[in-house]
């Protein structure tokens, strides 16, 4: 016997009335890990977030703060505003050393790939005397520039630095010349040394991009008659595009905050001649001690050196 229509409709109201608002239903449990709770994510990013903010995030601001003062290191600070800022545009020296860096820069990025990519090509197989070779190579990058430096200052002497003498014995010069006292000689000789103690990084670095690329690709090339010049051109070349952009972007950054090697060898000197951004910055905060100006020209090179380097990226970057 079935229950009348009105019943049927009651009943189902009746349900719809107990039904839990969908705010209470039940939900699936979340899936949770007994041996990587969240707690442990956290705990183990909490020291480099610490570090990062003790190191750059605060310094940065300070810096900032400074850039804002007259902060003579030595002395009562007064604020000053963006005066620091505007100040930089007339300031004739600092433009000297900016286009100055700017040529040194240009100077020694490319002699430094292409060396750099030569000596890789030269060791990239497993050969005789190739791991002696490799070390060789990058052994004055693992001196360092402050030491080669300091064998330069040594050697670039007129009367008894070993570069006068090799020089006097091919006929060359008459083995006086003093390098360190001349601006173009100083930046000739200051670029080599760059050149030579740098190029072990690029080729370390293009290196392993080249051993990386399988060896089947050559061999397909060989077999349809490509050249030494067309197997580079054609596959390791593109192949090498990210690692080639990093070695660029490297080099280019490195030269624009050169300081080490001009430091040591001339202080810039003769006069500005040879002065870099950098070494002018460090001039002004450390000799001069206006540590306002200095610090907002920092954040200037900053800025510089980042929009530099993402236009690097951007020009260098994969294409489809």
């Amino acid at each position: 016997m079935t229950a009348p229509p009105d019943s049927r409709v009651a009943e189902r109201r009746g349900a719809r009335r107990r039904r839990p608002p969908a705010s209470v239903q039940r939900r699936p449990p979340v899936a949770r890990s007994l041996t990587h709770p969240p707690r442990t994510g956290f705990l183990l990013v909490a020291p480099a977030v610490l570090f990062v903010a003790v190191f750059v995030l605060i310094p940065l601001a300070f810096a900032l703060v400074i850039s804002f003062t007259n902060w003579p290191l030595i002395g009562d600070v007064r604020f000053s505003g963006v005066d620091n800022y505007t100040a930089i545009v007339s300031d004739a020296a600092f433009v000297k050393s900016v286009l100055y860096t700017l040529l040194y820069t240009v100077i020694v990025t490319g002699p430094i790939l292409v060396l750099g990519y030569a000596l890789a090509v030269l060791v990239r197989r497993k050969r005789r005397g190739s791991t002696l070779l490799r070390t060789i190579f990058f052994l004055p990058f693992v001196v360092g520039l402050s030491t080669l430096s300091f064998v330069t200052v040594l050697e670039a002497q007129p009367a008894s630095g070993a570069i006068n003498i090799i020089l006097r014995e091919l006929g060359i010069t008459d083995g006086t010349t003093a390098w360190l006292v001349d601006g173009p000689l100083a930046t000739g000789l200051i670029c080599v040394l760059v050149i030579w103690g740098v190029s072990g990084l690029t080729m370390m670095l293009l290196m392993a991009g080249m051993q990386a690329i399988p060896r089947e690709f050559y061999e397909s090339s060989e077999l349809d008659g490509a050249t030494w010049w067309q197997q580079e051109r054609e596959i390791t070349i593109p192949v090498l595009r990210r690692t080639i952009a990093m070695a660029v972007i490297i080099s280019v950054v490195g030269s624009l905050l050169a300081f080490t090697q001009f430091y040591i060898l001339t202080r810039g000197g003769p006069g500005t001649d040879t002065t870099t951004v950098v070494q002018y910055i460090y001039n002004r905060a450390f000799v001069q001690l206006q540590l306002g100006a200095a610090t907002a020209l920092s954040i200037v090179l900053v800025v510089v050196v980042g929009l530099v380097t993402a236009a690097q990226f951007w020009l260098l970057r994969e294409r489809d």
